[in-house]
Parts: C-alpha cells; structure tokens; sequence
C-alpha cells in the first residue's frame, strides 16, 4: 500500500539530489520565506499574548532542512519581539527581555523536537506525521516557557488549563492557515508542485 501524501504540505524543500533543482532558489526562497514571517506578524497583531511558535515550529519542521526551519524559527521571533515591544508597548522591563530570551529558546526547541519526531515517524501517514509533529513543537514549547516561569520568571498561574488549551487552538487555527497558505503559493506558481515527497532521511541538513 503507499503511502498517503499530503495534498498541501508538498513544498519544494526536499534535499534529495534528484530534486534539488526543483528546490526554491534564489527571490523565490527569500520571498517565501518572507510571507512566512509578514504571516506570523498577522497572527502575533491577531492574538497578542498567544504566540503560535508552535504552528510555526511544526510548518518548519515538515517542509524545510534545517537551516531554513532555524532561519524561519528565528525571523518569526524577531518579528514577534518588534510587534510586542514597539506596536503592542510590551514594558521595557527585565522581566519582558527575560521572557523573549525565553521564548526564542523555546521556539528553537520546539522546531528541532518537531524535526526529531517528524524523522521518527517517516513511515507514518502524513496526517500522523503532522500531528505528532504539532504535539511535540506544542508540548517541548508549552513546557520550556513553565520552566522558566516556575524556577526564574514566574507567573506559573498563565498555564492553567483554560488558558493553555486557548493558546493550543490558537496555534492549531494558524498552523491550518499555514496550510492554505501553502496551498496559495502552489496555485500561484510561487513554490513548484513536487511530483513525489522523498521521506526525510533522503534529506541532508
């Protein structure tokens, strides 16, 4: 039986050297790569407080190597600490620095845990793949930022269940817009429509 694909997730980031020249390259790349951010910084306007690194993390971690799902992870914090601090007015205080040093680590980590289970997972349907992927990014985020809060920052009172299961399908409701955003940029010709997806161990970093 073969295995099921994905009808979106089919970006052109494969690694394998059979598909390398159907890889972005180039403006396209940049430009993708940019949509991507000016779409976190819509998500981070819509939501405040309620960072979707998870959504992110996962999208990363499924259609990008390595170095563009680091690359991402990091513009889409940068793009996040200037909306809060200069259009939102987050406090200039240590306590606020403190949190986005937070954040961003548990941003980078939450992408390499969906990378890791992606890779564990290769032989899974895709479906599998994406919400395991999603869980993991959601869980190594969710659980970075309650170390912090427990041991240096506090406020452990923000991870009550109500709360964390508004943040959950927040980033949920933007990882299936990164979805149709994908699917966009296929129908548009900005990202090349793969004929097949090699599994993830074809990829190099």
């Amino acid at each position: 039986m073969k295995e099921q694909k994905s009808p979106i997730f089919e970006y052109p980031n494969t690694r394998s050297r059979e598909h390398d020249a159907a890889s972005l390259t180039g403006w396209r790349r940049y430009l993708w790569l940019a949509l991507l951010v000016c779409a976190s910084v819509a998500f981070t306007l819509s939501f405040a407080c309620a960072t979707t690194f998870a959504a992110f993390s996962t999208a990363a971690a499924l259609t990008l190597n390595r170095r563009d799902a680091m690359l991402l992870t990091g513009a889409v914090w940068l793009a996040n600490q200037f909306v809060g601090f200069i259009v939102l007015r987050y406090p200039w205080t240590l306590s606020s620095f403190g949190w986005g040093v937070a954040i961003g680590v548990a941003a980078i980590l939450a992408t390499l845990a969906a990378r890791w289970t992606t890779s564990a997972l290769e032989k899974a349907i895709w479906t599998g793949r994406t919400f395991a992927a999603f869980a993991a990014a959601f869980a190594v985020f969710e659980g970075v930022l309650f170390v912090v809060a427990h041991v240096v920052l506090g406020g452990t009172e923000d991870f009550a269940p109500p709360i964390v299961g508004w943040i959950f399908a927040v980033n949920a409701s933007a990882l299936i817009g990164l979805f149709v955003l994908n699917w966009l940029a296929m129908i548009i010709g900005l990202i090349p429509r793969l004929p097949a997806r090699p599994s993830i161990t074809e990829r190099h970093a």
